[in-house]
C-alpha cells in the first residue's frame, strides 16, 4: 500500500465549545495519510495521481470557511471532503489543537475511513 502524506499542515478555523474558543479563529495541526489509487502513480505525470498541494490547498481553503464546535465533526468534514475530490480508498487523519486544557501540549483526534 503505497501513501502520501500532509504531516504539521496548519488550518485556521472556528472551532470549540466553550465561548471564549469561539472568539477568533484556532490554529488547527493536521497530519494526513491518503492511501493512492491502485496503479495511479506508476509514471511521472502529476495527473495519474494525487497532488497533495491542491490537497492542502483545498482543505485550508475549506477550514477558513466553516464553523465547528468538535474535532469529531471537524475530522469527519475533511475525510468526507478528501473523499469527494480524491481517488483515495482510505485515509488517515490526525487533528490537534493546543492551549485547551491547562497543562496538557494538545488535545485531538484520529480517525482512519474507507471509501464506501
Amino acid at each position: 500500500m503505497d501513501k502520501i502524506f500532509l504531516h504539521g499542515m496548519k488550518a485556521d478555523t472556528l472551532i470549540g465549545v466553550y465561548d471564549w474558543e469561539r472568539q477568533q479563529k484556532q490554529t488547527l495541526i493536521l497530519d494526513l495519510d491518503v492511501v493512492l489509487p491502485e496503479n495511479g502513480h506508476q509514471d511521472d505525470n502529476i495527473e495519474h495521481t494525487i497532488h497533495y498541494g491542491e490537497m492542502c490547498q483545498l482543505i485550508r481553503q475549506e477550514l477558513a470557511d466553516c464553523d465547528f464546535k468538535l474535532l469529531e465533526s471537524l475530522a469527519e468534514f475533511v475525510a468526507q471532503l478528501v473523499f469527494e475530490h480524491y481517488p483515495t480508498p482510505q485515509l488517515r487523519l490526525r487533528v490537534s489543537k493546543a492551549g485547551v486544557l491547562p497543562d496538557v501540549r494538545e488535545v485531538g483526534i484520529e480517525i482512519e475511513r474507507y471509501r464506501a
